[in-house]
């Protein structure tokens, strides 16, 4: 059932290491509330006291996908999102699959709105390498580092088991992540605003 309010639920899809942290980080400081994905898979592995790599999370979203579906990240989130989406708009961050986003189109209609964020393999590869060092006190394993291996690996898996091309290329708004924090800001300012015309419509 597609809600009425004017909040959006504004989601943020990329491959790792594109830049979906940051874009976040841009909205919530911008007064919308946050909600990440794939922390269920996160919270997971600390339950099953494993260690935070891609060979250990990948079987805990197989996982819940063959126990609800190709759109399970977006099933097991929506009552959050819901419930968040009555006292104001949501980031959510790191939408996954094509079943994902099509579930999210049908729930909330117009109220969903997709930015995917692109940066080139070997941009990506270059800041997964150092990322945990950038960042020391990271409690929600959210900046973790990954070899090139893991990273590619991951790529792979995330085009040819669920789809993730489909949201990118069907997003309400692009962003190229090539350069610096400073210049993503500025494409985001433009987006923050058109979301906020959207509003006023």
């Amino acid at each position: 059932m597609k809600c009425n309010n004017m909040n959006k639920l504004v989601c943020v899809v990329g491959m790792t290491g594109s830049g979906k942290t940051e874009i976040t980080d841009f909205f919530k400081k911008r007064n919308y509330q946050y909600l990440r994905f794939g922390q269920i898979t996160l919270d997971e592995v600390k339950r099953r006291k494993l260690e935070p790599t891609e060979e250990n999370e990948r079987p805990i979203r197989e996982e819940n996908r063959r126990q609800h579906g190709p759109a399970a990240y977006a099933i097991l989130n929506s009552l959050k999102f819901d419930e968040l989406l009555k006292s104001g708009s949501v980031i959510g961050d790191g939408l996954y699959s094509w079943s994902e986003y099509k579930y999210l189109r049908e729930k909330y209609g117009e109220q969903f709105l997709v930015v995917a964020v692109y940066a080139a393999p070997q941009t990506r590869y270059a800041r997964l390498a150092h990322r945990a060092e950038r960042y020391q006190n990271d409690p929600n394993l959210i900046y973790r580092s990954a070899t090139v291996e893991q990273a590619q690996a991951r790529d792979f898996a995330e085009i040819e088991n669920i789809e993730k091309g489909g949201p990118i290329a069907m997003a309400d708004f692009t962003i190229i992540n090539e350069g610096t924090v400073a210049e993503l800001n500025q494409q985001l300012a433009v987006i923050y605003q058109k979301i906020n015309d959207i509003n006023q419509d």
